[in-house]
């Protein structure tokens, strides 16, 4: 157990680094049996606790707040077992995204969900947070490829979700588990399902000097009936802090936008669909439509990318990055908007998303030591999700709600709505332990501490009231 003040400031934020908390204490099992003991022990205290992995996570899902314990779960890192016959594999929850992959390929299979993050991220994570990535397009989310959980109940039970086969008879407790982002419990092993390896890959990367002109070719393409692998877009600033850094892939920075379009599969018939993406990029008045030569060259466009959230440190020392989906047909327009807002604030804001499903990517920059410019960036985040939403979006298509998002909820549910999750989230999680003040917002706070009654009402609070009641009004009469 850590409990030193140096120790702990790691775990004081996740890759958002806008939200910090400093937990009292943080756990490290080494298995699943020390993960259940330790819930045990908490839970009978009415101490709260909250599970992280690798802490890449950018909603603050992971963070300690009322004073949550932190299970690290980075040592439940092995891989138990590849099963190319039946095109699965058993994981601990601290498997690292990539190195599943790197496990599977001698047989020609990978795991397809690839976060930007996957050479940091979890499976564990990967699960709580339905976690997406460039070939999600194609591919899926991370929910089409678990096929099953162990999974550590907020008592403290260890229990099984779903199973190794394509279905499990029942209701599909998994489904709802996947994407619950901690606050049902806490993944300690998962059966997953693995992929073949394409037999052909291409790899383009297209030029344009207008954001609006590569918006409308990726309308174009997939109104033509392609299903690219991969459709990912980054706007002039975002390459010109890519190619500044170690990580530069090679890209023209004399563009207002580029997109990587990748399909794969047979190799008969790739080459035409191939040039059909690029017949359309032309048509859109692409520059320059070129394809990687080969593996390395594809290796390092895709690496440029998927570092591109780190090489943005260039331009200020703290980084906002939202995350927001939108119908395909509103790119442009809603872009344009974006850049607008950031220059009523005076803020930077540089592109990199998931372009083929509308997953927007606004990355803030500013410097958090500055009051006046974390106002600002709350601001023109606060407007940019209320854009995305105001043409038919979401607040979120793979970092999750978390703490961060949590306040925009009320956006796309109602009251109503959000009563019923929480009545879900009661039945895997009734004494509100586990990740507390993450997803919902509180329906209802108590007059005297402003905590949320869904999320605290069985711990005690700083005017000495516990709520021991099992039924709302109860525990509403004792705050």
């Amino acid at each position: 157990m850590l409990t030193e003040p140096d120790e702990l400031l790691v775990y004081e934020c996740d890759a958002l680094t806008v939200h910090k908390h400093l937990p009292p204490a943080v756990i490290i099992p080494g298995n699943a049996e020390e993960v259940a003991a330790a819930v045990k022990i908490l839970a009978s205290a009415n101490i709260p606790f909250a599970p992280r992995g690798a802490g890449t996570g950018l909603s603050g899902g992971s963070l300690s707040l009322h004073g949550a314990v932190i299970i690290e779960l980075a040592r439940l890192n092995r891989i138990l077992k590849i099963d190319y016959e039946n095109r699965l594999a058993v994981v601990e929850a601290g498997v690292i995204n990539v190195h599943l992959s790197q496990a599977a390929a001698p047989g020609g299979f990978h795991y397809a969900p690839d976060p930007s993050s996957q050479m940091a991220c979890t499976i564990g994570g990967n699960v709580a947070e339905n976690s997406g990535g460039p070939h999600c397009l194609k591919y899926g989310m991370t929910t089409n490829h678990v096929l099953g959980v162990e999974v550590v109940l907020p008592n403290g039970e260890l229990i099984n979700l779903g199973g190794g086969g394509v279905d499990a008879p029942g209701y599909d407790l998994l489904g709802v588990y996947v994407g619950s982002e901690g606050t049902f419990g806490i993944t300690t092993k998962a059966t997953l399902r693995l992929t073949r390896l394409p037999e052909a890959v291409k790899t383009l990367l297209a030029e344009f000097m207008t954001v609006t002109d590569a918006s409308r070719t990726v309308s174009e393409i997939i109104a033509a009936g392609m299903l690219p692998a991969a459709l990912e877009m980054l706007d002039g600033e975002t390459i010109r802090a890519v190619e500044a850094s170690i990580f530069a892939g090679g890209f023209p920075t004399d563009v207002a936008a580029l997109l990587i379009i990748e399909v794969d599969g047979l190799a008969a018939g790739l080459e035409s669909t191939a040039a059909a993406a690029v017949d359309i990029c032309l048509r859109n008045n692409a520059r320059a439509v070129r394809v990687a030569r080969d593996e390395a060259e594809r290796q390092r466009l895709w690496g440029a990318r998927k570092r591109a959230f780190g090489a943005m440190g260039r331009i200020r020392t703290d980084l906002m990055v939202q995350d927001a989906v939108i119908p395909r047909s509103k790119l442009p327009e809603v872009l344009d908007e974006i850049y607008r807002i950031a220059g009523r604030h005076a803020l930077t804001v540089a592109n990199v998303f998931h372009a083929g499903d509308g997953n927007l990517h606004p990355n803030i920059s500013f410097d958090g030591r500055d009051p006046d410019q974390v106002a600002r960036v709350d601001a023109a985040s606060k407007e940019i999700m209320k854009l995305c939403v105001g043409v038919g979006g979401s607040i979120t298509g793979e970092h999750g709600v978390g703490n961060d998002k949590i306040d925009f909820m009320r956006l796309i549910f109602s009251d109503a709505d959000m009563e019923r999750m929480l009545a879900v989230r009661e039945a895997f999680n009734p004494e509100g332990l586990c990740n507390p003040s993450k997803v919902i917002p509180a329906m209802k706070t108590c007059r005297y501490c402003g905590f949320g009654i869904e999320d605290l009402r069985h711990r005690q609070t700083p005017h000495g009231l516990g709520g021991a009641e099992r039924n709302r009004e109860g525990r509403e009469a004792a705050h």
